[in-house]
């Protein structure tokens, strides 16, 4: 009495075939429609993998990143390299300081060569002013002849008109101020 018949073989193939078959028809249907983006993104995976690669393999090339003892003459030469490093750059500065500091010498003793000709001009019942202005030109001359060149400022436009008022209601705008009612607190009658 079996129901299944003479063949219990085939009807298994058969249901194979047809979960092969579907398997195909997803496959290459998903082939079809993502196939490129798919394509692009092993290339990029692969890309990626040896990228990373080639960075261990510089890793484990270097002694002082696997942990490895470094030869005593490196780290001996490697410290000197430094300290003649730091050297240079504090003699660098140490010059540069001394620089500013004969600069700002100099500049005091403009100053003071200023004010002393200005007290001898008043002593001597002359303006001084005229003085002033010709001894601070010879200083910014100087001062700018030392230093870098300032940029020159370009020429600012106001904000607003020389007639604007924000008081008075005009010039636009929704907002206008308005003093209050005169009358006191009870305006009703």
């Amino acid at each position: 009495m079996d129901l299944g018949g003479a063949a219990p073989g085939l009807g298994r193939p058969a249901l194979e075939e047809e979960g092969i078959q579907a398997l195909q028809q997803s496959v290459g249907s998903l082939l079809a429609s993502y196939g490129w983006y798919l394509l692009f993104a092993c290339v990029a995976v692969y890309l990626l993998v040896q990228k990373l690669a080639e960075k261990r393999a510089q890793r484990r090339n270097r002694p002082e990143a696997a942990g490895a003892p470094l030869e005593p003459d490196d780290v001996v030469r490697r410290q000197e390299a430094l300290a003649a490093a730091r050297f240079r750059m504090q003699e660098e500065l140490n010059e540069q300081a001394e620089k500013f500091k004969e600069k700002q010498r100099q500049l005091e003793e403009e100053k003071r060569r200023q004010k002393i000709a200005i007290w001898e001009s008043m002593q001597e019942g002359k303006s001084y002013k005229g003085n002033l202005k010709l001894n601070q030109q010879e200083i910014e001359s100087a001062a700018s002849a030392s230093s870098t060149v300032p940029k020159p400022k370009p020429n600012k436009k106001p904000l607003r008109g020389g007639s604007y008022n924000p008081l008075s209601g005009e010039g636009g705008g929704t907002c206008a101020w308005r003093p209050g009612r005169r009358g006191g607190p009870s305006s009703s009658g």
